[in-house]
């Protein structure tokens, strides 16, 4: 009995200190540190085992292929931006129909705003676009 009654007096005597647990997520999603993305996102590229089919073309493409392929597409947006002028001239879209080939676009307003069907005669697609105001 001395014993334990000497027990309890000796830890009783010895203050226990103690912390709250506090959870703090890695993902900066989450609230966590932003300093963690680009570790994060490194980690998710070395573990990812797919390859997109597109991108390896785009490698495999000559410094000449591809400065040919932009001179094509800024030139086809020459031609574009050019014919867009002269058909609605400098103010823009305006309500009406047009045909340009075998597409026929039809603009007018709604209350939802500019709305611009395009069909493709040969087909039969059809596009609408809708501008809000």
């Amino acid at each position: 009995m001395k014993l334990t009654l000497l027990l309890f007096i000796f830890f009783a005597g010895f203050s226990i200190n103690a912390q709250d647990l506090v959870y703090t997520p890695k993902n900066p999603a989450f609230g966590g540190n932003p300093y963690n993305s680009q570790w994060l996102l490194a980690s998710a590229q070395a573990q990812n085992s797919f390859e997109d089919p597109n991108a390896s073309q785009r490698e495999q493409l000559s410094e000449l292929d591809r400065f040919t392929e932009s001179l094509n597409s800024q030139l086809l947006g020459q031609v574009s931006r050019s014919a867009f002028t002269r058909e609605f001239g400098e103010d823009g879209l305006t309500p009406g129909t047009y045909s340009f080939g075998s597409l026929a676009v039809d603009i007018y307003p709604s209350n939802e705003g500019l709305v611009i069907n395009i069909l493709d005669t040969d087909t039969g697609e059809q596009t609408q676009i809708v501008v809000p105001n």
